[in-house]
């Protein structure tokens, strides 16, 4: 995902250069002058990193066999994959596609880097276990985890055409469909107490068939908790509701669900215009954007757009989060039905439900609720 780090002050602790004729041991023992005095530093911008060559593939170890999971019948060790190319990456790590050579069935291969700390692994293994036990067809699929080598790699779903990131979808039959299956899986998540909690373009993939499929959650937030907020990404932040960046909003309460559809309004419009829909743009600097998310209006539907798919954006950005519907309410929405047939979605959802709330959902996981 390509995306702006925000600028912030970091520490940086300096005194007036000392006399050529001083000996280090006088250097040393210099008193700082101001010592209140900082420097910001520059954060450096992912996209102009110069991609590093493909790692070769390393041999196996012990810890390099994955659980089988239920479309595979043989466990699979790292040994049996191939890199092909990079497809992706980020702040969290590098993905890349590798084929596993017994079957020639391609996955993707999320390789995070850093040295984390033994907590934060530990955290990961239980995320991914539960992970793996995530089966939709409009989620992708976790196949395993492993330290391998001390990076941490986790084997997902090929997912071949990519995210949606810079998709622009006038055509409201279309999106209505897209957005009819992005929240049948987030459907799925929230009713198994799991939070995205960084829905987005950049994190919803399709596939040839045109099968939408919700990706990147669990590791990444898991990551984002050894971070200064101030540290995510200005992507990242372009989606978060208001009550999540301001605290003292609603009163400090934040519900991991409305934040979700909160989410998923902006990305929806997002395609729908063809661009960031809040005024100030993702290429802002963070502090602007998060005021103009906190304090503006929250952005419209154009005049243009039909009756249905205005009411359906302004009931997911809603400013006060108790207002905003479940991903099961929406589903039901006129927005959602007066594109598809049947009393029922493809999943057996009744299209007509009674309204119900967000704490009507059970408390989040614990793993996934937490900031």
């Amino acid at each position: 995902m390509r995306s702006l780090q925000p600028a912030h002050s970091a520490p940086s602790e300096f005194s007036s250069p000392p006399p050529p004729s001083s000996s280090p041991a006088a250097n040393r023992n210099r008193h700082r002058r101001k010592p209140d005095l900082t420097l910001p530093l520059p954060q450096r911008d992912p996209r102009l990193a110069v991609p590093l060559p493909l790692p070769p593939t390393s041999a196996p170890s012990p810890a390099s066999v994955l659980p089988s999971s239920s479309d595979l019948s043989t466990p699979l060790t790292f040994s049996e994959l191939e890199r092909i190319n990079r497809i992706g990456s980020g702040s969290g790590g590098t993905v890349y596609k590798v084929l596993h050579r017994p079957t020639c069935k391609f996955y993707a291969l999320k390789v995070i880097h850093g040295h984390h700390e033994d907590s934060v692994r530990l955290q990961m293994r239980r995320e991914i276990e539960i992970l793996r036990d995530v089966d939709h067809p409009n989620v992708v699929k976790c196949h395993g985890l492993s330290d391998h080598n001390g990076e941490i790699q986790v084997l997902l779903e090929y997912v071949d055409r990519g995210s949606l990131e810079g998709t622009h979808m006038p055509h409201e039959p279309s999106l209505s469909d897209l957005t009819r299956q992005i929240l049948s899986g987030l459907c799925y998540l929230h009713r198994r107490r799991i939070v995205h909690r960084d829905i987005k373009p950049s994190n919803l993939l399709i596939n040839s068939q045109r099968k939408v499929k919700i990706a990147d959650f669990g590791v990444s937030r898991i990551l984002a908790q050894t971070m200064d907020p101030c540290n995510s990404s200005v992507g990242t932040i372009a989606y978060m509701s208001p009550e999540r960046i301001n605290t003292d909003l609603n009163q400090g309460q934040y519900n991991g669900y409305a934040g979700d559809i909160w989410s998923l309004g902006v990305s929806i419009l997002e395609f729908y215009l063809g661009r960031f829909p809040f005024n100030d743009g993702r290429q802002g600097d963070w502090a602007s954007l998060m005021c103009a998310i906190c304090m503006s209006k929250p952005p419209e539907a154009p005049p243009t757009a039909s009756r249905e798919f205005r009411n359906f954006i302004s009931l997911c950005l809603q400013r006060d989060p108790e207002k905003r519907l479940t991903a099961l309410q929406l589903l039901s929405h006129p927005f959602i039905l007066q594109n598809s047939s049947g009393s029922t979605n493809s999943h057996g959802i009744p299209n007509h439900i009674p309204r119900t709330h967000h704490q009507s959902l059970p408390p989040p996981r614990p793993h996934f609720s937490s900031a």
